[in-house]
């Protein structure tokens, strides 16, 4: 069971911010003249602040020959999931911000997310394929509850026929059910579960304010239902820490009517490693030096790689052996094929919000 510290941030996966590599002036606070019992709350009750994000624009484009998906959509910027691990936490600094517990608790929205999506596939020139909901931050983070983007987005992806692929570990993808049910039938929608571990404690720990492995189970289960097609992700794969629960994840997946799976390896870029192992360092403090060990072996003695084609899957003996692990259960348990092709024929280009159809 992993650690706490007592005197830390509730539920936050970082206890603070490594310096913004931009050269931003970094801050370190002077206790020495606080009230002890004052201070501990304070630090332990780190809220979330939500921040009005103004974008013009919001449908990404990558080239990345990793990922499958050419563009994408984040409705939001940081994520108070809190994952440790999360790859995204440098997209923070360009803000301005920390790739630590800023990340987690300074959240920007973007209020017009459905409108700008709806500018975007009336254009002339788009041509259906699908698009990514997510791909850096969760679009189903607690921000959704009180937000509805997500839900926004696929409003207008239902109305128009446009596909999308949604990636997620939040059970509350479940709300939308009554969307996505007729867009499966369509064949307008994926939905990837990421799954990284059944243990409670771990998850807890590693993934503070994202649902439970048995939540993201059930909503496993009342997709696959309900005909959604779906993914699990086994993503990141831990070497040291959660490599070994690969039968496992996938068992449980396949129980639970998921369709196919795929797995990334840990990537650790830029400020992501300090937040990682210092969480590593409080939450594991006995495995810390057998799991850092683990990654470098996967790592060409390093960190992280950020070469194409490497930094998903790793290399040397290990990183084959979690391959080889995953490719057995995955085709033991029939997890090894694709979700079925998305049909981009439907599509139809969204009237603008007036009713208003265009002259030009």
């Amino acid at each position: 069971m992993p650690s706490s510290d007592p005197s830390g941030p509730k539920r936050r996966g970082a206890h603070g911010n490594p310096p913004n590599r931009f050269g931003i002036p970094h801050h370190e606070p002077d206790y020495s003249q606080r009230d002890a019992d004052e201070l501990l709350q304070e630090l332990q009750e780190v809220p979330t602040e939500y921040i009005p994000d103004r974008t013009r624009t919001v449908v990404t484009e990558n080239a990345s020959p990793d990922v499958g998906f050419r563009y994408s959509i984040n409705p939001y910027r940081g994520c108070s999931h809190g994952c440790a691990y999360c790859y995204a936490r440098p997209t923070h600094e360009y803000l301005g911000y920390g790739a630590g517990l800023d990340f987690e608790t300074k959240i920007l929205v973007k209020e017009s997310a459905p409108e700008l999506l709806r500018e975007f596939l009336s254009r002339d020139t788009w041509r259906p394929e699908p698009i990514a909901l997510s791909g850096v931050t969760d679009p189903y983070q607690p921000a959704e509850y009180r937000y509805r983007l997500t839900r926004g987005c696929l409003e207008v992806a239902a109305e128009s026929g446009q596909p999308m692929a949604i990636v997620t570990k939040n059970a509350l993808v479940m709300r939308d059910l009554d969307l996505l049910r007729p867009m499966a039938a369509a064949s307008l929608v994926h939905v990837n579960v990421s799954l990284t571990t059944l243990d409670a404690g771990l998850c807890r720990s590693m993934e503070p304010r994202t649902s439970r492995p048995e939540a993201r189970l059930r909503a496993i289960r009342v997709l696959a239902a309900a005909g959604v097609p779906v993914r699990v992700l086994i993503a990141p794969v831990i070497p040291g820490l959660n490599d070994s629960e690969i039968p496992a994840v996938l068992a449980a997946a396949k129980e639970a009517g998921a369709r196919a799976a795929t797995w990334v390896l840990l990537r650790l870029p830029l400020t992501v490693a300090p937040v990682f192992r210092e969480w590593l360092a409080r939450a594991l403090p006995e495995r810390r030096e057998r799991i850092e060990g683990r990654i470098r072996a996967v790592r060409d003695g390093k960190l992280n790689q950020a070469t194409f084609r490497v930094r998903m899957r790793g290399t040397g003996p290990l990183a084959e052996q979690i391959g080889k692990l995953f490719r057995l259960f995955a085709h033991k348990y029939g997890l090894d094929g694709e979700l079925p092709p998305y049909d981009c024929s439907r599509f139809i280009p969204p009237l603008p919000r007036t009713g208003q159809l265009r002259l030009f």
